[in-house]
């Protein structure tokens, strides 16, 4: 049983969060315990686990809320130096880029879900808007993503030329449009709708269709093709 005053080497070898992993594996430490092995080591009055269910209820136990804390938020922690809080925020961001590869895996597009499922690890919680767009062959698999626009959604910061010019050069049939809302609105601009008219439109005349534009947030999504835009 963890008690802050008692060393982790005094330990019994069932509690001891790297001993625990080898004997039983990776599934059965908790968060804290995982985070633990991070940082190897707490504090003179408290052990790594109980640091680290420190920082996690201060992020409610959120996983996703903790891989957002800042280098000097984490080292506000007694305990947590640099190397410590680097290790935490380098652990968050290879789970993120894991979740990012596992859904680029999909074989084929055939809902707007899918579609978030695809963008939300990349751009679903970033503190700023981007938009990207998603170049798909006549069988609706991705053929490449691209990131077109960074700071905001207007037609003078999304080149027409440029997104069809891409799409000509791999030979897609087809495209997706995604750009998140940090706010976590879900409500399209009235920018959102006339850089997807005219983008539509330029597609219509090169026949490469424009066949969505998700709104993406980092619980949720909308699509203008689900309702009915398109």
């Amino acid at each position: 049983m963890e008690q802050n005053n008692f060393p982790i080497t005094n330990w019994s070898e069932d509690d001891k969060p790297r001993e625990k992993l080898m004997l039983k594996g990776k599934s059965v430490l908790s968060d804290a315990e995982l985070i633990a092995i991070l940082i190897g080591s707490g504090s003179r009055n408290e052990s790594a686990v109980g640091l680290s269910k420190r920082i996690l209820a201060s992020v409610d136990n959120n996983l996703n809320a903790l891989g957002k804390l800042t280098l000097q938020q984490l080292m506000t922690f007694k305990g947590i130096g640099e190397a410590k809080a680097i290790s935490i925020i380098a652990a968050m961001e290879l789970g993120r880029r894991r979740r990012a590869e596992e859904a680029v895996e999909m074989k084929k597009i055939t809902s707007s879900k899918m579609i978030f499922e695809l963008m939300q690890p990349i751009i679903g919680e970033l503190p700023h808007e981007e938009f990207w767009v998603l170049y798909l062959n006549n069988s609706n698999k991705v053929l490449s993503k691209s990131q077109l626009g960074k700071g905001g959604i207007t037609g003078t910061l999304v080149d027409v030329r440029l997104v069809f010019k891409a799409a000509l050069e791999l030979g897609a049939t087809g495209l997706i449009l995604c750009h998140n809302h940090p706010s976590g609105t879900l409500i399209p601009s009235d920018a959102d709708k006339q850089i997807t008219k005219k983008l539509k439109a330029a597609g219509q005349n090169l026949d490469i269709n424009v066949m969505d534009h998700i709104i993406i947030a980092e619980n949720g999504y909308y699509s203008f093709n689900d309702d009915g835009i398109f």
